[in-house]
């Protein structure tokens, strides 16, 4: 049965440019398309995974979401909320149902507070609790990470890196947002502490029914913690369905080539890898039609003029290629 309460995010046709200046007065020369017209929805306790490689937009679109920076265009609704053209004192009180986890725990971390402040310090902007209340949930808190209460009165500089990272989602989850951006939140840990913090990620989602924007690189991470996954090439999403649909068949050239590049386990088994001619084109002048055309090893006549519209090629499983047959879809 199909919920009727709307999803967790929703994004429109977001788009972010942002301008080159040149010349003694600095004036404009051009714009860094950094984001070109994204969309996708979350839905409750909904992990989107949103993948593709260095460059192509995807930390963009997540401080975009979080209005870490403004939009240029397009919409984003926080449970049926248009939240884009909020400022001020209107955008504090949907603050506290968005939070982040970002690539570098120490960085995001003040290296002048105790781990029970920095959990704390949510709590106190947003809710009116006691310092006992607040000491309590903290100690909850660190236990529903994998942190000791005996590590409480540490100092960031005094923690691993994974248990910096369990810190951060620890004050992440301090005020019980509905939605988490994780912008490449394991990619700076030893692999063997990555898995230990997806699979923490996963738990905590289940006994908290929090929904994840997860921006990565590694297809394996994303294969492991989405229930959906977004491809993105300069700018654009290329290919959005369920992880099993596209993992299993890819429909977009793009996509294809980055699960070919996924180290195979099997050393028996050789891997049938494509190799991808060019570099990608600057996101200063990006080539006309479809982005990919330059790269993409049946681009035609028609992908160097017309840009492919999203269609939906089989239920749920969407791409913009226009080697694919489907209805257009807007809003996906």
């Amino acid at each position: 049965m199909k919920s009727s309460l709307p999803p967790v995010l929703e994004v429109k046709n977001l788009t972010k440019h942002f301008p080159v200046k040149s010349g003694f007065l600095g004036r404009a020369a051009g714009r860094v398309h950094a984001v070109d017209g994204i969309s996708f929805s979350i839905g409750e306790s909904e992990t989107l995974g949103l993948v593709g490689e260095s460059g192509c937009g995807k930390s963009t679109a997540g401080k975009l979401i979080l209005k870490l920076i403004p939009s240029t265009a397009g919409e984003i609704r926080l449970a049926g909320q248009r939240i884009d053209e909020l400022s001020g004192e209107s955008m504090r009180s949907c603050r506290r149902t968005m939070q982040v986890v970002f690539q570098d725990p120490y960085s995001s971390l003040n290296p002048r507070m105790r781990a029970r402040d920095i959990v704390a310090e949510p709590m106190r902007n947003f809710e009116p609790l006691s310092d006992g209340e607040i000491d309590k949930r903290v100690g909850e808190l660190f236990e529903n990470v994998g942190l000791r209460r005996d590590q409480l009165g540490r100092f960031p500089h005094e923690f691993s890196g994974g248990q910096r990272q369990r810190l951060v989602i620890a004050r992440a989850l301090a005020v019980r947002p509905s939605l988490i951006v994780c912008d490449e939140p394991v990619s700076a840990l030893d692999v063997s502490v990555q898995a230990q913090v997806i699979n923490l990620l996963i738990d905590l989602q289940k006994e908290f029914g929090v929904s994840y924007l997860f921006i990565a690189h590694d297809l394996a991470v994303v294969e492991h913690i989405s229930h959906r996954v977004a491809v993105m090439y300069l700018g654009r999403i290329v290919e959005l369905a369920d992880k099993e649909s596209l993992f299993a068949g890819p429909q977009h050239p793009y996509t294809e080539a980055l699960l070919s590049a996924v180290p195979v386990p099997d050393p028996t088994v050789k891997p049938n890898r494509i190799i991808l001619q060019g570099d990608v084109p600057s996101p200063i002048r990006p080539p006309p039609g479809c982005h990919f055309h330059t790269r993409c090893p049946y681009a035609f006549e028609r992908c160097k003029s017309e840009r492919p519209a999203m269609r939906e090629i089989k239920s749920g499983h969407f791409a913009a290629c226009h080697l694919r047959e489907g209805e257009p879809v807007e809003g996906v």
